[in-house]
């Protein structure tokens, strides 16, 4: 669940739109298409220059990477890290900092010779010192990161020397080549030091293909190409992220030229503006089916939803279609699980649960809700009254919250909605203090679903609704214990089943994913992994430039 951002990176569980976190390519999806305006085809060699000035909902928080559960933090400190490996644009693994590696025993044994050359901004050598102590800083508990599982699988640890490693496992284990597509972390900055007061946090060292310049915390990110990243200085000269909270307010700004990219056009945008043809005039406008989920995430300790029958009773009433069709104007695909329809571990097989107010009320009486003096089911004294948790800005997950309302008064039962400004947003759920929310996951190239889902992550950030069930923790761990692709499958059939069931998350929809680019920059080859894995190579022609570096 989460996503590479402009490097074709490695793949996170991270919320979307700021929380772990908006979207991951499959592992099988259909290379982006973009709507009928495409980008402009390229003039001459590509130049050098320029500034692209990429709007945000949320505003990062911690850009030590393995620190960051948020994806406006992801995306912005994958511009300073890099790892072993990544994916390239057909979501096929390859050598990054990595010169080479090999699958050794069956895949019980790794072996890697890194690039030699590599650079932090300051002189120093990135070396295997880097990747043993990364390696190190992860499993140890003190470590505040969600991202730890996969390496503790990870049996032994050798630096052959100073630029090789070999990592054994002691049993197969399917994401081992995904764990080495973690952020590298300079030894020399962090060893150590207290990790909670690094100036890493805000201002990282980079060995990626942009340096911080300027960050102005909750407002603006301002990056300059690295002149000496190990593929070559970006083309464009500076990357601007702004943090413009609210999606109508974006778009106004992008019209109005003051932001070059909006990441996620709202449906309502897509539908009524952005296809005008004074807009595509200006920016081309990239579609696909998005690799990230929303959901309605129930807390079990919630004096409301501690009840399996209360949790399917909501199944019952909420009508998925309704929300694709109000929220999203059609732009988007109700959904069962965690995985992406089309792909290899979604489970067609599974029937969703029909929109069916009378079978929902009947489950609630069964579990003790009944009709009150005021018309709200109550149970012991207690009216059925919650609340449901949205950020704001945010707006097809607001219009989603607002369609489920309607459909739950229709029943008795009483949700108000609370939009919160991110970073609340984040301390609310982070610290248990909510009774449901509205949220969504990034859908990653493998399917291993451990560190959400597990028991191990229990009282973590990323299994915030703590989330319980042996048998799905035997299946998760069975299926990240073998790479056979079959019996993978059956595993994850299973554990889909098990969610449906016991419904902890209402699983909403897939979303489609709508990137607006002016259509000044050049470059831009839409693929299986979306557009921005090749970011590096988008380029404006000098007479379309319009910020020039400053000295």
């Amino acid at each position: 669940m989460h996503k590479p951002f402009f490097a074709g990176r490695r793949f996170f569980l991270v919320l979307i739109s700021c929380l772990l976190l908006q979207a991951a390519p499959p592992l099988a999806c259909a290379a982006p298409a973009p709507v009928p305006a495409a980008a402009p085809a390229p003039a001459a060699a590509p130049a050098y220059g320029d500034t692209l000035i990429y709007g945000m909902l949320g505003a990062p928080g911690n850009l030590l990477s393995f620190m960051s559960t948020d994806t406006a933090s992801r995306d912005v400190a994958s511009q300073f890290y890099i790892a072993p490996l990544r994916y390239d644009k057909n979501i096929e693994i390859e050598p990054w900092a990595a010169k080479s590696y090999q699958v050794l025993d069956g895949g019980l044994r790794l072996r890697f010779t890194l690039k030699k050359g590599i650079h932090w901004q300051d002189g120093t050598e990135l070396t295997a010192d880097d990747v043993e102590f990364t390696y190190k800083l992860m499993i140890d508990p003190k470590t505040p990161t969600a991202y730890a599982g996969d390496f503790k699988a990870v049996q032994s640890f050798t630096k052959l020397g100073r630029y090789s490693f070999e990592v054994r496992y002691a049993k197969p284990f399917a994401r081992s080549l995904v764990t080495w597509m973690s952020d590298i972390m300079p030894k020399h900055l962090l060893e150590g030091r207290d990790l909670g007061t690094s100036p890493l946090a805000q201002h990282p060292v980079s060995c990626g293909p942009f340096r911080m310049e300027e960050n102005r915390p909750g407002s603006m990110i301002k990056l300059k190409a690295n002149p000496d990243y190990l593929e070559g200085r970006p083309h464009i000269d500076r990357l601007v992220y702004r943090v413009i909270p609210d999606s109508g307010t974006m778009f106004l700004e992008l019209k109005a030229g003051d932001i070059d990219l909006m990441p996620s056009l709202a449906p309502q945008q897509y539908a009524f503006q952005a296809q005008k043809p004074a807009f595509a005039k200006q920016y081309a406008v990239y579609k696909s089916l998005d690799s990230s989920y929303v959901y309605l995430g129930y807390n079990p300790k919630s004096p409301f939803f501690g009840d399996v029958r209360v949790r399917r009773a909501f199944a019952y009433a909420v009508n998925k279609a309704d929300i694709v069709k109000g929220a999203l104007l059609g732009q988007g695909r109700p959904t069962i699980g965690p995985y992406k329809p089309g792909t290899w571990p979604y489970n067609d097989k599974i029937v969703d649960y029909p929109h069916d107010p009378k079978k929902a009320l009947a489950l609630l009486a069964e579990a003790g809700w009944k009709p009150g003096p005021d018309g709200l089911l109550q149970k012991d004294g207690r009216p059925f009254s919650f609340t449901v948790l949205v950020n704001q800005g945010n707006e097809p997950r607001i219009k989603t919250a607002i369609i489920i309302q309607d459909e739950l008064a229709k029943i008795g039962i009483e949700m108000n909605i609370r939009t919160l400004e991110w970073a609340a947003f984040l301390s609310i759920v982070q610290n248990r203090r909510f009774d449901a929310v509205i949220l969504g996951w990034t859908i990653p190239a493998d399917p291993d679903a451990y560190d959400v889902w597990d028991s191990a992550g229990v009282g973590g950030m990323l299994n915030f609704i703590d989330f319980s069930n042996p048998e799905v923790d035997d299946l998760l761990e069975r299926a990240r214990s073998t790479f056979d692709r079959a019996e993978r499958k059956k595993l994850y059939d299973r554990f889909q089943v098990i969610l449906h069931d016991l419904q902890p998350y209402c699983f909403l929809y897939v979303p489609e994913a709508i990137t607006a680019v002016q259509r000044r920059f050049h470059g831009i080859e839409p693929a299986p992994a979306g557009i921005f894995y090749n970011f590096i190579d988008w380029w404006v022609p000098r007479d379309d430039q319009r910020y020039r570096m400053d000295p």
